[in-house]
């Protein structure tokens, strides 16, 4: 199925909401097409946040080889552009390996990124108003600043978590030194790819997907998600780290600094999970090349999987 040298490279990628079913078609496509999967979550990256971010098993690693993963420590900063850079990297030694370079993830602007290889510049940054922005959000909290980002760039504000702060930071400051959004900044970047692409999206009923997200929470729960925030405190990682706010973890520190009881913080993440579903599948709708495959009917596994490989057949074999 790889190409030859002188045609674009072939890129494999399954994007979709969380808890819509990626990972276990994923290990079978990746086994039936040879590929080694590339994670596209921009938090599977940090060591030790193992449940919140819903990895694969060791023993699921064992099956297939995954890269971006474990790469960092929750301390450690991480961007969209070091994630576009590394996995550049990645793409062309996987295909040396004859093997399918294979994208799997949620995070839509990471991926979207490799796949139509925007352009990063930290030229218009600017350290003194981003420490002026961390103190004010400091001193009135990270709703007030998300909502500074929602007057400026409200397209960008739907995007990104009010807990986000060091990506709020930068929209507002992209926006403050260039005069233009970021949102438009992206929406205008030019969509032509390196890659000959395959991108299929998941989807499925809307009702089904907050209910298995609600599912996965608790499984997440029973797995020990409590004690995984308490160990990473415990090994000295910073609360207040960007990769601490990620969904998951923010909601559990507030429980253990007591803001809300253990129900209200399990409650508190069944809704936030839901309203990160809803941004990602809003994100997805205005990527182009998505071929969707709608998984509703959950115990169709080999008719969803059969429908996924007529899709990449009629994209990579010619």
């Amino acid at each position: 199925m790889l190409t030859n040298e002188k045609a674009k490279p072939l890129l494999l990628v399954l994007v979709g909401p969380t808890a819509v079913g990626k990972t276990n078609l994923s290990l079978t496509l990746a086994e039936q097409h040879q590929c080694e999967i590339i994670s596209g979550d921009s938090m599977q990256v940090y060591r030790g946040m193992d449940i919140g971010t819903a990895k694969a098993s060791m023993e699921e690693r064992a099956r297939i080889t995954h890269h971006m993963i474990d790469t960092h420590h929750p301390d450690d900063p991480f961007s969209v552009a070091e994630f576009q850079e590394r996995v550049r990297t990645l793409i062309p030694e996987i295909h040396s390996r004859g093997k399918l370079p294979f994208i799997v993830g949620g995070t839509g602007l990471y991926v979207e990124s490799v796949c139509y290889n925007y352009q990063f510049s930290e030229a218009n940054s600017d350290e003194d108003l981003r420490q002026q922005l961390d103190a004010f959000a400091i001193l009135h909290g990270d709703q007030a600043l998300h909502d500074q980002l929602r007057e400026v760039d409200p397209a960008s504000a739907e995007r990104l978590h009010p807990n986000d702060r060091r990506r709020i930071i930068r929209a507002i400051e992209v926006f403050r030194v260039t005069g233009t959004k970021l949102s438009e900044q992206l929406a205008n970047q030019t969509k032509e790819s390196p890659y000959n692409l395959c991108i299929v999206g998941l989807t499925m009923d809307r009702a089904l997907l907050y209910k298995r997200i609600e599912e996965r929470i608790d499984i997440m729960i029973e797995q020990g998600l409590v004690d995984e925030v308490k160990r990473l405190i415990d090994e000295g990682c910073n609360p207040d780290s960007v990769a601490m706010k990620g969904l998951g973890y923010k909601e559990i520190i507030g429980y253990l600094r007591g803001e809300y009881s253990y129900e209200g913080a399990v409650e508190l993440l069944k809704r936030d999970t839901r309203r990160f579903a809803k941004r990602q599948l809003s994100w997805f709708r205005h990527m182009k090349d998505i071929q969707w495959v709608d998984v509703t009917e959950t115990t169709n596994f080999s008719a969803h999987l059969a429908n996924i490989n007529d899709i990449i057949t009629g994209k990579f074999v010619q």
